[in-house]
């Protein structure tokens, strides 16, 4: 085996408890620095105060759409999970993967949950959501979907910009992403496109949120980039619902704040802030959720807003009859082969490489991930992007603390398990290629799986996520082409729930470049509005 990856496993342990044993839930960054924002877990500290906008969600999103927002607003940000800082299986390379070996119910920074499907997932419960937990993998959308989806381009690039000058590198990459990355080459992953922030056919270096030092970077830290002044941070709070009230005339509804909760406190204790003018239609303000393909639907309907019959079902008093919530969900079902035959100790090691193959669909990448304190394996991934199948989600509680019911209804499109019996055939070849068994010094398998029976009920049996679910509160569906619910003022969504497919390799960049992109949009309609008015 190779040395350089092998860590003994009294070593790995003591660190990661010594490392847990002195970490601070505050951000060493944040603490004293006048360049950050306010921030604090003291839900009765902002329990009636007033906020020209509410952003609902400290993840990928709504950290970029908070810091934008803040140039010229007052922005208060609630997040249901804590601090990542000071967090080593969140900040250091070293341990990537650590955070998704343990979970709880309240704070752990990785929620848990298993879709009606039988399929097990993540989602992050931490200030940066999922750019917190995940691979760090970073690539821009295709620009056919910049160009679908009807956005500046212009805008766009100069957002992607913005975040990249900030929190994404270019790796070093290490000896196990170079050897997948001559794998994917024999497998026919052409050409080889080297580095490259784009979303290109072939082979390709992505960009990274782990620095140099192996420090991981989340879009926490966008915060850094807005007023101080104007951005506060409240952690621990899980938004129960939206307060609405009605017009003068008692025609419209209108988003005027929100109820939140102690994250791991009483259901009910309930707290409430609100937006600065919810009555003068003259002064910008709304509330923007932010919370994810699970969350942000899972809010509106405990406020009342999707479809009636469901809501009835859980004695939750309508608002607005909008069936398009909770709809359209998807997930690119994934298949993954361990590239190792037995667990080994070795360092953690993220995605640097892709393997983009048939138009977009086919997309592969891999890393080694931990199984436990002292065992990691090699996985190698594909996913299906593009799939046919969809599914919903429904609420099984009240309690805005618990996962919604979701079922992506995997491979149920027999062209998705057609092309998911192409991708198993495609990642053996990957996983068997000569670079790799060379690396691992390992002799090829002559157990191929190639019947068309054999292919398919492999897939049904071991289909698995790639952790880019999106929908729920799509465009064209819930929302228009501003974000705006449909129905409501003063009420946006702006994440992953809102798209149609998952963009790029990974969603992780437009995501953030999203916040980015829809908050100057917001800047600059509030001063042509101020304009007109004048």
């Amino acid at each position: 085996m190779d040395n350089w990856l092998i860590i003994p496993s009294h070593s790995l342990l003591a660190a990661v408890l010594f490392l847990l044993a002195n970490m601070s839930e505050s951000s060493p960054v944040f603490q004293g620095n006048p360049g950050f924002p306010y921030i604090t877990s003291d839900l009765n500290e902002i329990s009636g105060k007033s906020f020209d906008y509410i952003v609902v969600g400290g993840g990928t999103t709504g950290c970029s759409l908070a810091a934008t927002l803040s140039e010229r607003y007052s922005v208060l940000l609630v997040e249901r999970g804590g601090s990542p800082y000071g967090n080593p299986w969140i900040s250091h390379k070293m341990y990537y993967g650590f955070s998704l070996l343990q979970t709880d119910e309240f704070s752990s920074v990785a929620q848990s949950f298993v879709s009606k499907d039988g399929v097990a997932s993540h989602r992050g419960r931490v200030l940066g959501g999922s750019s917190a937990i995940n691979g760090g993998f970073y690539s821009r959308a295709s620009d056919e979907f910049i160009r679908n989806v009807g956005w500046d381009e212009e805008l766009v690039k100069e957002a992607y910009e913005w975040v990249e000058s900030m929190i994404v590198f270019k790796p070093e990459v290490t000896m196990w992403q170079s050897v997948l990355e001559f794998g994917l080459l024999e497998a026919g992953f052409l050409p080889y496109n080297g580095f490259s922030w784009e979303h290109v056919e072939g082979t390709k270096i992505g960009g990274t949120m782990f620095d140099e030092y192996g420090i991981r970077h989340t879009s926490a830290d966008l915060l850094g980039a807005g007023n101080p002044a104007n951005i506060t941070v409240l952690l621990t709070a899980t938004v129960k619902n939206i307060i609405f009230h009605k017009d003068i005339k008692g025609n419209e509804t209108i988003a005027g704040g929100i109820r939140f909760m102690k994250s791991n406190g009483s259901t009910d204790e309930i707290y409430e802030a609100y937006l600065s003018h919810p009555h003068n239609k003259s002064l910008v303000g709304d509330v923007i959720l932010s919370a994810g393909a699970l969350g942000s639907p899972q809010i509106l309907m405990l406020s009342g807003i999707g479809p009636e019959k469901h809501l009835k079902n859980l004695s939750i008093p309508l608002v607005l009859d909008l069936k398009g919530v909770g709809r359209e969900m998807q997930d690119s079902p994934a298949i993954s082969m361990l590239a190792d035959t037995e667990a080994e100790y070795r360092l953690p090691d993220t995605p640097q490489v892709a393997g983009i193959a048939k138009d977009f669909k086919f997309i592969v990448e891999g890393g080694i991930l931990p199984i436990s304190l002292n065992a990691t394996r090699m996985p190698i991934a594909i996913k299906l992007a593009f799939p046919k199948s969809k599914g919903k989600l429904e609420l099984h509680s009240t309690d805005p603390r618990q996962n919604p019911c979701v079922q992506f209804n995997y491979l149920t499109e027999e062209k998705d398990l057609d092309e998911c019996a192409e991708m198993v055939q495609v990642l053996q070849r990957v996983s068997r290629s000569n670079s790799v068994l060379m690396f691992l010094r390992t002799e090829p398998q002559n157990n191929l799986i190639s019947s068309p029976h054999e292919l398919r009920s492999f897939c049904k049996k071991n289909v698995r996520t790639y952790y880019h679910y999106h929908g729920g509160c799509t465009v064209g569906s819930v929302v228009d082409n501003h974000y705006n619910v449909y129905g409501v003022k003063r009420l946006r969504v702006i994440d992953g729930s809102t798209f149609l497919e998952s963009p790029g390799t990974n969603p992780m960049a437009t995501l953030l470049m999203l916040g980015r992109y829809q908050g100057i949009n917001m800047l600059r309609a509030a001063v042509i509005n101020k304009t007109n008015e004048v």
